[in-house]
């Protein structure tokens, strides 16, 4: 028996912001639309972003887009994409404008124009500094001002959301056009088949990979694991970034807007360390050369508390009521998980998981693209992604603060501009295969017939701790080596896992284990991926290559699961419509 379907014209898979942006073009121009969530829309990840969306207005002080896109390719390690970024850091001030015009409540300045803090590794003049004020916020609440300022556009432009779903499998026809989705009601339990002309994912992050991630329990890389099984390669999954200030032990996250405001870092001597490591940017220093400078002050007995094992984050100098007026949330989170008021004392912080920067190869347009032949960058028809689960390359081997959100905005509205292109010229659907469904049937039936199998939460368990320990911050050979060869083990235990619970109603435990299918795709490839890059760059650093090495590795790693193989392919180093930023010594 075949699941039942339902037909749209196209099929997101995501409600954050780089998916209500992409709904909403297809929505306002007139496309039948379906946007599939885990969470209701206001509570997809994009909520907890605090900073700010980077963006070259210029409100606070001289700035332009050439110097953000410089700021951004430096940021990248030279692994970032210049066409991409170009795109990116030209559209970025348009972005800021039409959220303004969609109602986004923007911190404001006394003369009216969005009030801009200034964010790591935000330079003017190419580099050569002072920093720049980029990066607009809604005091620390950022994200959550803007997801519910698109949602609400989503619901004046009668987009239709499938809250608490879950997307399954991609389904491709024999020409390999993608023509659907399936897809779980969580309620209920039932499967359904969603039939399109275009799928576009915008799912997010997958930092649950790790022990100790700022990431919400829903990142869990659904949209690589999909993809991944259909046959896609995973572009540049050793890439894991560390934010420096998790509160330690929580691993909940301090923006970095708070050493925007200027807020600093100190060692158990009181020393302002940054300065050691970044004389020029100190504190505002891009997110892998804080995390490396803190994880090296601990690692060499400088650490703070009875363990030695985080550093401090002072921000009282600011007095309460600037960090009252531009932090609000900061105090809430410090006085709730770390137990002190950083209005008198500082916070305990550490360097935890928080942003992937590899994820489903796209191209600017937000067309999927995958090796088919001798061309390495084929479109993949039908199939778009954005937001953090894509890999445009905008971010390279190390994403700057604030280009997240900017990211979001700026490739959900140029995917979503494509899905409209493509479905000019695709009117009617293309047939299903007549397989339609039947891996995401073997999926469910494995679980609902498994016995004496393993628990979900102890093979989930040994994934994020071998992550954790072999995949950090400093990546070591040997624990890379025995990385591989356990998460390798781990990937058979997945196949093996048991839900006890097989009703079909509201069952938590089948949606853990139907994540945990993707998480083992992402923390393959990741693991895989930085082995293989015998060198340092952004935020993959080896002990045993310290230097970056162009030569040999300015290239885009892509991951097959099938064999799990490796292949790559090159970095685009033409920009658009300027000249390209030749690759030279990053320092801060």
């Amino acid at each position: 028996m075949s699941f039942p379907v339902r037909k749209f014209d196209a099929v997101i898979v995501g409600a954050g912001g780089s998916g209500l942006r992409a709904s909403l073009q297809l929505a306002e121009a007139g496309y039948n639309v379906a946007v599939l969530s885990k969470v209701f829309p206001t509570r997809s990840h994009t909520v907890a972003a605090q900073g700010g969306v980077g963006a070259a207005l210029g409100n606070m002080g001289e700035d332009s887009w050439h110097w953000h896109m410089y700021d951004t390719v430096k940021g990248s390690d030279w692994l970032g994409d210049q066409d991409a970024i170009e795109f990116m850091c030209r559209e970025a001030p348009k972005s800021i404008l039409e959220l303004e015009h969609f109602g986004m409540p923007f911190d404001r300045n006394e003369d009216g124009t969005v009030y801009q803090r200034p964010f790591g590794g935000h330079m003017q003049n190419f580099g050569a500094g002072p920093a720049v004020q980029r990066s607009c916020c809604a005091a620390d609440r950022t994200g959550h001002a803007m997801l519910h300022t698109l949602y609400q556009r989503n619901v004046r432009a009668n987009a239709n959301f499938f809250v608490e779903w879950m997307a399954l499998d991609l389904i491709r026809d024999d020409s390999g056009q993608v023509v659907g989705v399936t897809a779980m009601e969580m309620e209920s339990g039932d499967v359904f088949i969603f039939h399109a002309k275009a799928v576009l994912f915008a799912t997010g992050g997958a930092g649950r990979v790790y022990a100790s991630s700022t990431n919400a329990f829903i990142n869990t890389g659904d949209g690589l694991g999909i993809v991944s099984r259909a046959g896609i390669p995973l572009e540049d999954m050793e890439f894991w970034q560390f934010h420096p200030t998790g509160v330690s032990g929580a691993g909940v996250l301090i923006t970095e807007g708070v050493r925007g405001e200027g807020g600093y870092l100190l060692n158990k001597d009181g020393e302002r360390f940054m300065e050691r490591y970044a004389p020029n940017a100190k504190d505002l220093a891009s997110r892998d050369v804080v995390a490396r400078a803190m994880a090296t002050e601990i690692k060499e007995g400088r650490g703070c508390g009875e363990g030695a094992d985080h550093v401090l984050l002072k921000l009282d100098h600011l007095g309460e009521q600037l960090i009252d007026s531009k932090l609000p949330g900061i105090r809430e989170i410090a006085k709730k998980f770390a137990n002190v008021d950083p209005a008198r004392d500082p916070i305990p912080v550490v360097p935890t998981c928080h942003y992937m920067m590899g994820g489903i190869p796209t191209n600017y347009r937000g067309e999927v693209v995958a090796p088919r032949g001798s061309d390495m960058e084929a479109v993949v028809p039908g199939l778009y992604a954005a937001g953090e689960c894509a890999c445009a390359s905008v971010h390279g081997a190390n994403r700057l603060g604030t280009n997240s959100l900017t990211d979001l905005l700026v490739f959900g509205k140029s995917a979503g501009n494509s899905t409209i292109e493509f479905l000019k010229e695709n009117k009617s659907h293309k047939e299903l295969p007549s397989d339609a469904g039947e891996l995401t049937r073997a999926r469910l039936n494995r679980l609902n017939n498994q016995t004496g199998g393993e628990s979900v939460s102890e093979v989930g368990a040994a994934l994020r701790d071998t992550m954790q320990r072999t995949c950090g911050v400093f990546r070591f050979p040997d624990l890379l080596e025995s990385g591989v060869r356990e998460i390798k083990e781990v990937e058979q235990r997945v196949a093996r896992t048991e839900i006890k619970d097989k009703s079909k109603v509201f069952n938590t435990a089948r949606v853990e284990a139907l994540e945990l299918d993707n998480l083992i795709e992402v923390a393959v490839a990741s693991l895989v991926s930085a082995e293989a890059r015998k060198e340092s760059r952004g935020a993959h650093d080896r002990a045993d290559f310290a230097e970056r090495d162009d030569v040999n590795w300015l290239k885009h790693s892509l991951w097959f699961k099938e064999g799990s193989k490796l292949d790559y392919k090159a970095v685009h180093m033409e920009p658009l419509t300027v000249e390209t930023i030749a690759p030279k010594v990053r320092t801060y």
